[in-house]
């Protein structure tokens, strides 16, 4: 047994011949397998979500069963419990008879109880009888008598662990707490294994990839325009976009978890551990969604009219690149992200939606030299994402990526197509430098020559690395993180202020 299982258990030993009986949602797994489940149907077979009134109307049993026959849950992936899951294993191996006890359907305990290969029985949901709270422990005396230990994770569990010798729990949330201390009920052991919730949502929002919003300022920086009304439009525009993000990052990871458990660094994602619930993420879904939308409402009093705009703002024009942001995401995280190129062609075309909104929320336009070199940039960027996506895989002796179009044969082809992207873009600054116009922005229009190659050694540094699998699979997780980066960007921005 784990330390922190001794802990918890205070070395506390069970009675023999008493039987051991342990909750499946929340305790044994850390998330909710119907949850699961529902969001496995949503990404693979959206169309029968639109059928879920008419199961749930059929009773909570009748609805498990039938949604756990629209797939199959990989149980082996699940986030278990591992404190609770080695007690178990040890309990199993002193010969104690163990007991799946659950209200998730037979079908998919039974899946579970095979795979880990502990328990001496199953009792669970069969289409007809839900079994939970009274239900459950009905079964239990019918079964055990009065001769059974359980552990559960929920305020449904209160009157079983009042009932049961030696109550357990796992991960408990705050309302089991309250009923236990109500009922007077001691606790002999706990098992916990979940991440500080704190933690869990700044990683789940990714505020890291914020960095990718500051496109927005780019419009502005590149038109000179330092005023303050402007800037403070830029920020607002800057936040909404933020907060709209974060709330499709954490849909993709709702839709993504199976794939996610199966992915050696994405299984510690907030959602995909357990650590965060998915009701309360759908909740952080329509909260940041609102929160983006009232900053979006606010933009015309920062920026409308403004007398240093070069354009009239449109408060609906902002607004529609940043629907058309959330709806490109969802219909990349639902259908998309598994086509051939098309994602690595929407993904880059993400970028240049933001540099459009910046150029919406402060009246900005935007030059087609900034357009021309913003296409081909962002694209690379795109292709070293699956590239380096690819290049893990190949290092894992995979052949073909879960949850997407790609298999490893195609690494030389996205090498040659990001690359040649890479050096596109350079060859358009090149010729913006060139333009006359670039003349009336600069005094030293000249020393923007200097950019190209620090920005061709990034590039290129940027491939090497992925070539060689030393790179973070998001780019702009990798620029933000490597101080050669940063420094290579710090020279570029003093370059553009001497040329100024």
């Amino acid at each position: 047994m784990s330390q922190e299982a001794k802990n918890a258990g205070q070395g506390f030993e069970l009675r023999p011949g008493v039987a051991l009986c342990v909750d499946l949602d929340g305790t044994l797994v850390k998330s909710d397998t119907l949850l699961d489940t529902l969001l496995v149907v949503a990404r693979t077979r959206p169309l029968e979500v639109l059928h879920l009134p008419e199961w749930i109307a059929q009773g909570r049993a009748a609805f498990k069963q039938r949604l756990t026959g629209l797939v199959e849950l990989n149980v082996e992936h699940l986030p278990y419990n591992r404190p609770l899951l080695e007690y178990l294993k040890q309990q199993h191996g002193q010969g104690r008879a163990i007991y799946l006890a659950t209200a998730s359907d037979a079908v998919l305990a039974n899946r579970v109880a095979s795979h880990l290969g502990i328990f001496a029985g199953v009792l669970a949901s069969d289409g007809e009888t839900n079994l939970a709270g009274e239900n459950k422990l009905a079964a239990f005396r019918a079964r055990f008598g009065d001769d059974f230990s359980y552990i559960g994770n929920a305020r449904p569990d209160v009157a079983l662990l009042a009932a049961c010798q030696a109550p357990m729990v796992a991960n408990p949330n705050l309302a089991l707490r309250s009923g236990l201390k109500r009922n007077g009920t001691a606790v002999a052991a706990s098992f916990q294994d979940r991440q500080p919730a704190l933690r869990s949502w700044l990683k789940a929002i990714r505020l890291h990839q914020w960095a990718k919003n500051t496109l927005i300022f780019v419009p502005l920086m590149l038109a000179h325009q330092w005023h303050l009304r402007m800037l403070l439009a830029a920020a607002t525009a800057f936040f909404s976009f933020g907060m709209c993000a974060s709330a499709t990052y954490i849909v993709n990871d709702l839709l993504d978890l199976e794939a996610d458990r199966m992915h050696p660094s994405k299984r510690r994602r907030p959602f995909a551990s357990g650590d965060l619930s998915a009701i309360w993420g759908v909740a952080a879904v329509c909260f940041l969604l609102l929160a983006s939308l009232a900053l979006a409402l606010a933009l015309p009093g920062l920026a409308a009219r403004s007398p240093h705009s070069t354009l009239l703002f449109d408060s609906s024009s902002f607004l529609a690149w940043l629907g058309l942001y959330a709806a490109s995401t969802l219909v990349y995280s639902l259908f998309l992200k598994r086509k051939l190129l098309l994602d690595v062609f929407v993904l880059s075309g993400l970028y240049t939606v933001r540099i459009l909104a910046g150029s919406a929320a402060t009246g900005t336009p935007v030059s087609a030299w900034l357009a021309g070199f913003s296409v081909f940039f962002f694209l690379s960027l795109a292709f070293v994402k699956r590239f380096s996506e690819l290049e893990s895989l190949r290092e894992r002796g995979g052949s073909v990526s879960t949850g997407r179009g790609y298999m490893v044969g195609d690494l030389e082809q996205l090498r040659a197509l990001g690359t040649g992207s890479m050096y596109a873009s350079v060859v358009v600054l090149t010729l913006y430098i060139n333009n006359p116009e670039t003349n009336l922005l600069y005094q030293h229009p000249g020393r923007l020559w200097m950019v190209v190659p620090v920005l061709l050694l990034w590039l290129s540094r940027m491939w090497m690395l992925a070539s060689r699998g030393q790179m973070h699979d998001d780019p702009v997780v990798y620029a933000i993180t490597d101080k050669r980066s940063l420094m290579l960007g710090a020279l570029m921005a003093t370059v553009v202020w001497w040329a100024l």
